[in-house]
């Protein structure tokens, strides 16, 4: 009985040995190759943590820098954001924020450049369209007439076409194009929703380009009738 169960055993231990010589190797790559993705996964994750902590930190101390009006300091921590953590969503806030304050004391053209930085660099879209609608802004402020249309012809997300629309309207009358800028400003009056108050402000555009727009309640009722 012994002699037939060490038969068995022995057939079993040649066929594990045969199976092992035919793939054993392929099986020890591929356990290899899973073992070195978890690691990689893992360390990745940590990696973008540590990351995010670092440039958060960095950021509080950014708006702190806001908060105080203190723009030359402002401006040093965001170079040292965006040149250490470039690719997180805190270095295109960095951006904005600076931008702002640089903007309010004076600086424009550090206020273009952390602009620009965001519109070329930061990695949502919305941050992107953000950064060149402000720009834009800044450029035609600059008479920079040329720049600010390459700026505006950069944003692409339908969120952000109204106001493109009136950035756009703003500078064809900059540039003494009148109709091509009313087109614009009625392009972004009929794209934006009629309970924001900017709608009023795209009005007050249109009026002074000789364009009275109807009081919308009176042509409600009108069209009742």
């Amino acid at each position: 009985m012994a002699s037939h169960l060490d038969l068995e055993e022995q057939e079993q231990l040649d066929q594990l040995k045969a199976f092992w010589k035919r793939w054993g190797n392929l099986i020890t790559w591929g356990l290899t190759l899973a073992v070195a993705v978890f690691a990689a996964w893992t360390g990745w994750n940590w990696y973008q943590r540590d990351q995010a902590i670092k440039a958060a930190a960095m950021y509080d101390e950014l708006d702190r820098a806001v908060q105080l009006g203190e723009a030359d300091k402002a401006g040093r921590v965001f170079t040292d954001l965006k040149d250490r953590y470039p690719g997180t969503a805190y270095a295109a806030q960095a951006a904005l924020q600076a931008a702002k304050v640089q903007f309010d004391k004076g600086n424009a053209d550090a206020a273009q450049a952390s602009l620009a930085w965001a519109a070329d660099n930061a990695k949502a879209d919305e941050y992107r369209d953000i950064a060149r609608l402000r720009l834009a802004g800044l450029q035609l402020d600059a008479k920079k007439y040329d720049e600010a249309g390459k700026t505006l012809d950069g944003i692409k997300s339908k969120e952000f076409a109204a106001l493109q629309a009136d950035r756009r309207g703003d500078l064809f009358k900059l540039q003494g194009k009148p109709e091509q800028a009313k087109a614009e400003y009625l392009k972004a009056h009929a794209a934006m929703d009629k309970t924001q108050d900017y709608r009023h402000l795209v009005e007050a555009k249109l009026a002074t380009l000789g364009v009275a727009m109807p009081d919308e309640a009176a042509a409600a009722a009108g069209a009742g009738k």
